[in-house]
């Protein structure tokens, strides 16, 4: 993944900037270099492991730590889950789709589309990077607003998992076509139970949003669809947090299986 572009001062504070909270999700900012990180709040009663371990990562980035009046902290924070830590950020670092394929002999690249509550995004994402998927695609969008929020659901993840923007999910399917991969999406008719696709091959799986689901177009360019079979006569969908959870540690399982 690209570094952010360190050293930045203090006064450096850019147009587009939000804040993350937390120390995990700082500290996985700190780690993933995503994102320019411009400096770094530690509340003054609020020494403890996690918020040594943030500042040991920024002063090795030599990014600046300075310690804030719980005031100041509160005013910044969306909730009270910051344990005195706010990192103030910019707008995160994207690959090209190229990218996400280099290094991996077996890509599972997974595209999130139509999922607008910045919580289950990150609750998604949070699933899976735990089971080792090896890139994610979005669409394009303006994500800086939704930054802490997606940070602090996904426990970091969104912070350090490898992530691309395609213009389109049928313009991310061509291209990984083209490198190979099989296009698989999620259905309710005519789709396959997750337990009985091979999901070992290189994959790129998309996965739709709760409202709009996915798209016929994208069905018609699919290789493989796939459904998440239940337990009983069930008319409702799963949420996008359930079903790619239950997708994801699928993959995850064929794979070490074989």
């Amino acid at each position: 993944m690209p570094c952010a572009l360190w050293p930045f001062s203090v006064g450096k504070l850019m147009d587009e900037q939000t804040w993350l909270e937390g120390s995990i999700a700082v500290s996985a900012a700190l780690i993933g270099r995503s994102r320019p990180i411009y400096a770094v709040y530690v509340q003054r009663n609020k020494w403890n492991r996690e918020t040594r371990r943030v500042r040991e990562l920024a002063t090795a980035a030599d990014i600046p730590v300075e310690l804030a009046e719980p005031a100041f902290i509160a005013e910044r924070a969306a909730g009270k889950t910051h344990g005195g830590v706010l990192a103030a950020v910019g707008p995160r670092q994207m690959l090209a789709l190229s990218d996400l394929l280099v290094g991996e002999g077996r890509p599972f690249i997974v595209m999130l589309d139509g999922v607008e509550d910045p919580f289950n995004f990150g609750q998604a994402v949070r699933s899976l990077y735990a089971a080792g998927a090896t890139g994610l695609v979005l669409p394009p969008r303006n994500w800086l607003s939704a930054a802490g929020v997606v940070a602090r659901s996904s426990a970091g993840a969104s912070e350090l998992m490898p992530t691309a923007v395609a213009d389109s999910a049928a313009a991310a399917a061509d291209y990984f076509r083209q490198q190979g991969l099989l296009i698989a999406g999620t259905a309710r008719e005519t789709a396959v139970s997750i337990y009985d696709a091979d999901l070992t091959q290189p994959l790129f799986l998309l996965i739709g949003g709760e409202k709009r689901g996915i798209s016929r177009s994208f069905w018609q360019k699919a290789d493989l669809r796939l459904t998440v079979p239940y337990g009983r006569a069930y008319g409702r969908s799963l949420g996008t947090t359930a079903s790619t959870s239950a997708l994801a540690f699928e993959v995850m399982r064929q794979r070490r299986q074989r």
